[in-house]
């Protein structure tokens, strides 16, 4: 309790803090975004940012009775991104925010007991000043004006452009959001949104201590199940952080940027929320999870959930796995997942027929206990995998430079929580040689294949072009004897004779003369089968026998 650790402090705000409360001369300046020593704040009275994008003040959630300190978005008094108490709610409207002589932020309730404070260290010239994007700083007064404590490292359930969350190496601080417990009550809720920082850092919603939700982990660009990041990311700068000091996540908002702001909500949602200043309104940019396949270990190991298959076939099998308990398939009861049909072929540490199957556009797997290698290329990666038995899977760890990715990824556990998602990455699962399917051809030229198509193909395009044109010349022929030398008619049927003269070129769109059945049905020996050369798509060609009558 504060009231043990600073006995005479206390003493003296039972004395003081009557008079600060009532005292209107000592309040804040109206629009002010400074709060000093000589000052406070009230319940009515606020400190407002520079640029008037965020209010701190007093607010009641809806709870009668009960008063919170927090910071606002200026425009939109109930979109709240941050609660100093909100696991000891004031019980009345006549509580202050103040500065202690030794520089500490003090939330003081009517009584003069301590219910919120910053636990800080400073001087009696300490400031504190609510900037511009929405973050409370307390300043050291020397010259330095070095910040000794911010709301940023305290989130509630709100992240801001410029916050982080996610974990200090050094001191293992961390930092994460936490649900309200309800939509208007602030107190701690059962939902927290972390940077999981273990194997590849990706974001993780933990109901208590149970994974419900994942984005999927960091690929240079976005989280691998988070494609959407993408729409949108000529409004956000993403930052991941990986050094020996800190793993943390958090963005930053372009020139010209609306407000915007990532919720966790008190039912379980994470939401980015964008302000549209046309219809004042928040849209919703994300939310997650945002389907039955976002739902953490949905499909159980080695299975693979779909969003867009049947209602009653969200899951199946990754290639060469079954159900491993199939009644419980049947009664679409998937959480025991998949296992292996065929044995691996590894374990002498010589040589092994393993493959690999290329699942492509998912989110990768959790990777809370894979192991990483960003020094590596992709192949080097698959050697590696091949080379231990105890590997089952492997992905590029970094995609930002383009192609197939570098670095790596290898998974030596059951693969959990494995989802198609539009935009997804490629992951290699290792696979028995039997379930790798046909071997693919060389890659280099096939000169016999080609001589062997290409001489045929030929002689068999030439062979129909003398086909095509032979009937052709004998009309020709024949409209040029029937152009020269009318034939004479006898008994109706056409006499024809031979001619050496050449046609005139000009004459030979005449059309040919009639020719009666009978004289066909003659010619081509009652169409008999013996006298047909060949048939097209239209006609067949018949050998004819020149008849002259006389």
């Amino acid at each position: 309790m504060w009231s043990k650790n600073q006995p005479h402090l206390h003493s003296l705000l039972l004395i003081v803090v009557p008079f600060l409360l009532v005292s209107t001369a000592s309040a804040a300046n109206p629009g002010s975004d400074i709060l000093d020593k000589a000052r406070n704040i009230t319940d009515g009275e606020t400190l407002v940012s520079a640029g008037g994008s965020f209010t701190l003040g007093f607010f009641p959630p809806g709870m009668l009775g009960k008063r919170y300190l927090g910071i606002w978005f200026s425009m939109d008094e109930d979109a709240i991104c941050w609660v100093a108490n909100r696991d000891r709610p004031l019980t009345d409207a006549r509580g202050a925010l103040m500065i202690s002589d030794r520089g500490n932020l003090l939330l003081i309730d009517s009584s003069g007991q301590v219910v919120w404070s910053s636990n800080t260290t400073g001087t009696a010239s300490t400031t504190v000043q609510l900037l511009e994007s929405g973050n409370l700083v307390s300043r050291d007064g020397n010259a330095s004006g070095a910040i000794t404590w911010q709301s940023f490292d305290h989130p509630s359930n709100t992240l801001l452009p410029g916050m982080k969350i996610g974990k200090n190496l050094w001191t293992g601080e961390e930092w994460y959001l936490t649900s309200w417990h309800s939509a208007d009550d602030p107190a701690t809720g059962n939902f927290r949104y972390i940077t999981d920082t273990e194997g590849v850092p990706q974001n993780v919603m933990l109901d208590g201590g149970k994974r419900i939700y994942r984005t999927g982990p960091w690929n240079g660009l976005r989280f691998s199940g988070v494609t959407e990041m993408g729409t949108y990311s000529d409004m956000f700068i993403y930052r991941l952080t990986s050094s020996p000091s800190e793993i943390t996540y958090g963005y930053v908002a372009k020139a010209g940027t609306p407000f915007s702001r990532l919720v966790l909500t008190d039912d379980g949602l994470f939401r980015r929320l964008v302000w549209d200043g046309s219809s004042r309104a928040w849209k919703i940019f994300f939310q997650g999870p945002r389907d039955i396949c976002d739902q953490y270990g949905r499909c159980g190991a080695f299975g693979l959930c779909n969003a867009s298959a049947p209602s009653t076939s969200f899951c199946s099998c990754v290639r060469g796995f079954s159900p491993a308990s199939p009644m419980q398939w049947k009664m679409r009861d998937t959480s025991n997942g998949c296992r292996r049909n065929m044995t691996l072929d590894c374990g002498n540490g010589i040589s092994t027929t393993d493959g690999f199957v290329v699942m492509q556009g998912v989110k990768l797997p959790d990777t809370h206990n894979a192991s990483v290698d960003a020094s590596i290329t992709l192949e080097e990666c698959r050697t590696r995998c091949l080379a231990n038995c105890s590997c089952l899977a492997y992905a590029p760890l970094d995609l930002k430079g383009g192609g197939t990715g570098t670095g790596c990824i290898i998974w030596r556990e059951d693969l959990m929580d494995l989802r198609h998602v539009d935009g997804g990455q490629s992951l290699f699962l290792r696979s028995a040689k039997s379930e790798l399917g046909e071997v693919q051809p060389p890659k280099s030229f096939p000169t016999g294949i080609v001589i062997g198509v290409t001489v045929p193909l030929v002689t068999i395009i030439l062979a129909l072009v003398a086909f095509w044109f032979s009937p052709w010349r004998r009309r020709w022929n024949r409209e040029r004897i029937s152009v020269d030398n009318p034939p004479r008619v006898v008994d109706n049927a056409p006499r024809v004779e031979e001619n050496v003269a050449p046609p005139n070129l000009a004459l030979l769109t005449t059309s040919f003369p009639a020719v009666s059945l009978h004289a066909v049905v003659q010619a081509t020996g009652n169409f008999s089968e013996a006298n047909i050369i060949g048939k097209g798509g239209f006609s067949v060609i018949y050998k004819v026998l020149i008849i002259s009558y006389t």
